[in-house]
């Protein structure tokens, strides 16, 4: 048995029948370098069964401990059934790219059942370009996005013809445990409650706007008052000063609705390295400032546009490498300014350069588990009903979001790869929105482009396609004067 952390238990708190806390991945595979020349849901069953013993959380349950007195334990599901698990299906004619997209929010909408591991995967078939679609779905309580990378690297080869996997490693499988067994142990986990709360306090308490507890009102006062008292008595290497930084209200932060509006497309990774050397700065630089310039113009469209900049919530891997294979969260949750008042690309660029580097310096300075530190501060009997309270003020009239949206870029392997010997020809990410940030921009690397996906709020964004074309405008914008002059690049090639 393995127990959750507060941090994996947190993506659970956040379900409710509007919100979801799982995450997805649409891969784009071509079935044409198979031994066959197809892709059929078979050929993937065989291939889950092949890895399975490699990848425990595929088969990992949830089992409550009684009255909520603990953080929940994984156990190895007694009654695995990979048919449940693996499902296919067909788009109608002309299955095009919007009705893709519409089957993926539909499917990503609903919540997965808690009484089985917290996976699901799909084939998708129709695709008018003759490829094929696997849309991997799993909770984020069970991986973050380096251990989601994990995951697929072990579905994932470097050619058609596979490879020989490692043995691997011995494994006694669970036996079920009873009711008054985990009673025992929630019991026995109540003296742990305060010794947390008081290991986590030192760290969390002056850092406490750097978490989803900053919207609590006073927060930043405690916060601010914890870190002054810290540098007074010596302490100050763990309390770092921090830009007050002001979530404008849009109407994408408020309460969401219990459906999702799904977009993606690609960009050339070469057009945005060009700019990156053009201005001096990084590929993440230039990846934030695009989406920035995509939401101003809707922003703009929409009569929205704030007086200052947004706030983003920029996801960091906190990951050691002897944490490599543990699976699970190791995350923290930074905030940037995302600069859609600003008109000019290139000056939008260099502010978007200078947040980032001193965002960079704040989290070199930050505790690693400041994410879970802060959650220790909560009883788990409580732990869902306060994550429900934070997302509840923040939308509140007199309430205001720490965040306004996520933006997330998540480097990828750079050379072809294959699953079930179809080659990977993109895969675009799918992931969470919450009551306050109805609008969720990840974007993820691999072989040679940048392969974005958005999340929306369905209600909020019927034309989230948008985003997308001006995601593309935004980077024409930044191009180098040379590059604007040649030949343009065909749809096709980007």
């Amino acid at each position: 048995m393995r127990q959750l952390t507060s941090v994996d238990a947190q993506f659970l708190a956040l379900e409710s029948a509007r919100q979801t806390g799982h995450v997805a991945g649409l891969a784009i595979l071509d079935p044409s370098t198979t031994p066959r020349g197809e892709l059929d849901c078979d050929d993937i069953k065989r291939l889950m069964e092949e890895r399975l013993p490699l990848l425990p959380p595929l088969r990992w349950r949830l089992t409550e401990v009684p009255f909520g007195l603990d953080y929940p334990y994984w156990i190895d599901d007694p009654d695995f059934d990979l048919d449940f698990h693996v499902r296919e299906l067909a788009l109608p004619r002309p299955g095009n790219d919007a009705q893709l997209a519409e089957q993926v929010s539909r499917i990503v909408a609903r919540p997965l059942d808690r009484a089985r591991p917290l996976w699901e995967l799909y084939l998708i078939h129709g695709l008018g370009s003759g490829s094929v679609a696997m849309l991997t779905k799993i909770h984020h309580s069970v991986i973050d996005g380096i251990s989601g990378a994990e995951v697929m690297g072990l579905l994932l080869d470097l050619s058609p013809e596979g490879r020989e996997l490692p043995e691997p490693p011995e494994h006694e499988y669970d036996r079920r445990p009873g009711e008054l067994e985990m009673l025992s142990r929630g019991l026995l986990g109540l003296p742990r409650y305060p010794v947390r709360l008081l290991r986590s306090l030192p760290a969390a308490v002056p850092n406490i706007e750097d978490t989803p507890f900053g919207v609590l009102p006073g927060a930043g006062t405690v916060g601010r008052l914890a870190g002054a008292v810290r540098r007074t008595l010596g302490g100050g290497d763990q309390t770092v000063e921090r830009k007050q930084l002001a979530a404008p209200k849009t109407s994408f932060n408020g309460r969401i609705s219990p459906h999702r509006r799904f977009a993606f497309g690609q960009l050339s990774l070469d057009a945005v390295k060009a700019v990156k050397n053009a201005h001096g700065c990084t590929v993440n630089d230039v990846v934030v400032s695009i989406c920035a310039s995509a939401v101003r113009r809707w922003l703009v469209e929409h009569d929205e546009l704030p007086d200052g900049p947004l706030v983003a919530q920029i996801p960091i891997s906190v990951r050691t490498s002897e944490q490599a294979g543990t699976f699970g969260n190791r995350i923290m949750l930074m905030a940037a300014p995302f600069f859609t008042d600003e008109e000019d690309p290139v000056r939008r660029l260099q502010r978007t350069h200078e947040a980032l580097l001193e965002m960079k310096e704040r989290h070199r300075a930050l505790p690693a588990e400041l994410l879970q530190d802060a959650n220790h501060f909560i009883p788990p009997a409580v732990f869902a009903r306060a994550a429900q309270l934070t997302f509840r003020l923040s939308t509140s009239r007199p309430g205001r979001p720490t965040w306004n949206l996520v933006v997330s870029n998540v480097p990828g392997p750079q050379v072809p790869l294959y699953c079930a010997g179809a080659r990977l020809e993109a895969n675009y990410p799918v992931s969470v929105i919450t009551d306050g940030m109805g609008l969720n921009i990840t974007v993820m690397s691999y072989d040679g482009h940048l392969d974005f996906g958005i999340v929306g709020d369905r209600d909020r964004f019927p034309d989230l396609w948008s985003l997308i074309d001006w995601l593309r405008e935004g980077l024409e914008e930044l191009e180098p004067r040379e590059a604007q002059d040649a030949e343009p690049v065909p749809a096709s090639a980007k």
